[in-house]
C-alpha cells in the first residue's frame, strides 16, 4: 500500500467512473491534495483552485443590494461555494450538482471545504442536471420558478467542451436566453472555463445580456513551475 496515495471513493454513475482520490505531493514538502475524476476527464484538484474563488469573487462582487439568492451550477471541491458564502449579503445558496456521490463527499466531510459548507444554513444541495433545469423548469427544489441575483457555473470545460454532448444547447444563444430569464433585473451570470475568454462566446454573450466581460485568472502552477490561467466569463443583465 501507497502511503503517500489513498483512494476515498469510487462510484459507478450514468456519467462514467467517478473517483476521489488523495495524495501527498512529496514533490510540494508533502502537501496533500484531493483530485476528482469522471471516466477519462480529469475534473478537479484542490491544487489549484484559484479561478474557482474568482468566479465567485467577480460574479458576486459586481451585485448591489442586499439579501442575495444565488445558484452555483456544479459542487466539484466547494471552492465556489465556498467563497460565495463569505459574502454577507448572500441569503440562500442553491447548489445543483449532477453527481450525488460528489454531494455525499462533502456531507460526509471527505473533501476539504464540505463540513463547512454543509453546517451553513445558508446552503442547500439540489442533485439534478442543471442543463435540464434551464430548460424546464428552475433550480430551488422548495421554490418554483424563483428568479435569482447570480448565477455562477463551472461544470464544462469550456463553452465548446463539455463533459456531456446534452450540454451543447445551453451555449447557444437561445440556451443563455432561457437562462438569463432566472436573473433578476441586473442579476449576473458568471461562468469559469479552462481556458482564457474568447472572443467568439464573449460575442455570443453580448447578443444575450446588456453587457459582458472576460477575466483571465493567472495562478501558480508548481508541477510545470510556471503560471497557468483559466478563464471567467460575466454577463449582466439590463
Amino acid at each position: 500500500m501507497n502511503p503517500n496515495f489513498e483512494e476515498l471513493d469510487f462510484q459507478t454513475t450514468h456519467m462514467g467512473e467517478l473517483v476521489l482520490q488523495r495524495r501527498r505531493m512529496l514533490s510540494l514538502d508533502g502537501r496533500e491534495v484531493y483530485e476528482v475524476k469522471l471516466g477519462d476527464h480529469y475534473l478537479m484538484s484542490s491544487l489549484f483552485h484559484d479561478a474557482e474563488v474568482a468566479l465567485a469573487e467577480l460574479g458576486l462582487g459586481g451585485l448591489d443590494g442586499a439579501r442575495w439568492d444565488v445558484v452555483v451550477g456544479g459542487l466539484g471541491l466547494g471552492y465556489t461555494a465556498a467563497a460565495a458564502l463569505k459574502f454577507k449579503q448572500l441569503k440562500r445558496l442553491v447548489i445543483v450538482e449532477a453527481l450525488a456521490p460528489v454531494i455525499e463527499w462533502h456531507r460526509r466531510g471527505l473533501v476539504p471545504n464540505g463540513k463547512m459548507l454543509t453546517r451553513d444554513g445558508r446552503c442547500v444541495y439540489n442533485h439534478g442536471d442543471f442543463f435540464a433545469m434551464v430548460r424546464s423548469g428552475g433550480f430551488d427544489p422548495q421554490v418554483d420558478g424563483v428568479c435569482f441575483d447570480a448565477v455562477l457555473l463551472d461544470i464544462d470545460h469550456t463553452p465548446d467542451c463539455w463533459l456531456h454532448r446534452t450540454h451543447g444547447d445551453f451555449y447557444s444563444q437561445g440556451g443563455l436566453h432561457r437562462l438569463k430569464a432566472f436573473l433578476k433585473p441586473h442579476g449576473i451570470f458568471a461562468l469559469w472555463s479552462n481556458e482564457p475568454p474568447e472572443t467568439v462566446f464573449l460575442d455570443r454573450l453580448s447578443t444575450v445580456f446588456e453587457s459582458a466581460e472576460g477575466h483571465r485568472v493567472q495562478f501558480d502552477n508548481p508541477l510545470l513551475q510556471t503560471l497557468s490561467a483559466n478563464g471567467i466569463y460575466v454577463a449582466r443583465r439590463g
